[in-house]
């Protein structure tokens, strides 16, 4: 058998998380295809998958070699298309951070498609810290702090957060004037598991980072419910401000401590490898990038927001 065939086999594994499953799909015996990674297990001198009588899972080996067979399966697929002047196709697997498509990205994306119109996006939302890999997704946008990783990391640029909290906390428990007087003050704790802990109130005093972690009542790990509770009553937050306009207009939260800016929030776009990214992938990274670049996207996206490069 050649090795392209048996490459294209272990993949339909993988993805189909069955033997049984990925002999249907392509037609052939089971025992052929058990056959086929058992040969390339003995090439490659290491073990790909690991299997039980309920599941099959990749090894670390197995998990970076089915990424090898993705990339240039998919780039032989695509290249007779090259050839006769089409364009990239297939589908895209994106997340981004909770929120944040609907103000920056969806607006917009009637350009790539314009561009681009044989690419169909799977789009999801979440705040977690997905395993791109794992996962099988092409790229993440994500907001703020980032996991150390091997991913590659283009920096989209940076927004401004503002300090929160509703009126009724404030009239239980008064304005504070300076960070100082936060000792005796609430937060809303947001929970990173990459942290095993909240994140701490920041603020810029005198050029200076000055952190305080204070006490709280609630932790959460989603921006919506993050944003609820302020609303609730729980304690203070800080976020971006384009996601808490509608509050502050309709007074649901108020801006506290203006003085005392809190450190923007990194925009970045995460992908698995510079070498192993398909076609359609390069194109939407390369589009998104140059659509971070201009600033009457930020302008029509969001009024008043502040954009810091």
């Amino acid at each position: 058998m050649d090795k392209l065939k048996a490459m294209s086999i272990f993949l339909h594994v993988v993805e189909q998380n069955s033997f049984t499953q990925a002999a249907k799909i392509l037609n052939m015996p089971r025992s052929t295809m058990t056959e086929a990674i058992k040969n390339l297990e003995n090439q490659l001198n290491t073990k790909l998958l690991l299997r039980t009588t309920r599941q099959i899972k990749t090894t670390n080996e197995g998990e970076i070699y089915y990424q090898h067979c993705k990339f240039i399966l998919d780039y032989i697929n695509q290249s007779d298309h090259h050839f006769l002047h089409a364009k990239p196709k297939g589908t895209l697997r994106i997340e981004v951070h909770g929120g944040f498509a609907a103000t920056f990205i969806l607006p917009y994306l009637n350009q790539f498609f314009a561009q681009y119109p044989e690419i169909h996006i799977l789009l999801t939302e979440s705040d977690r810290y997905a395993n791109i890999i794992n996962e099988n997704i092409d790229c993440v946008i994500r907001i703020g702090h980032l996991n150390n990783s091997d991913l590659i990391v283009r920096n989209l640029g940076y927004i401004e957060q503002i300090t929160l909290a509703s009126p009724q906390y404030l009239e239980q428990f008064g304005i504070p004037k300076h960070p100082n007087d936060l000792k005796h003050h609430f937060m809303v704790g947001f929970y990173l598991s990459a942290q095993q802990k909240p994140l701490p109130l920041e603020f810029i005093i005198q050029n200076k980072l000055h952190v305080f972690n204070l006490p709280f009542l609630l932790q959460v790990n989603g921006s919506t419910t993050y944003s609820s509770a302020a609303k609730q009553g729980f304690g203070i937050i800080q976020a971006p401000y384009y996601s808490h306009r509608l509050d502050l207009e309709q007074l649901q939260l108020n801006q506290i401590l203006q003085d005392y800016p809190v450190p923007p929030l990194a925009i970045s776009l995460l992908y698995p490898s510079k070498k192993l990214i398909s076609p359609r992938q390069k194109v939407f990274i390369d589009w998104i990038v140059e659509l971070f670049k201009k600033e009457d996207h930020f302008n029509h996206s969001i009024k008043n927001l502040h954009l810091i490069r």
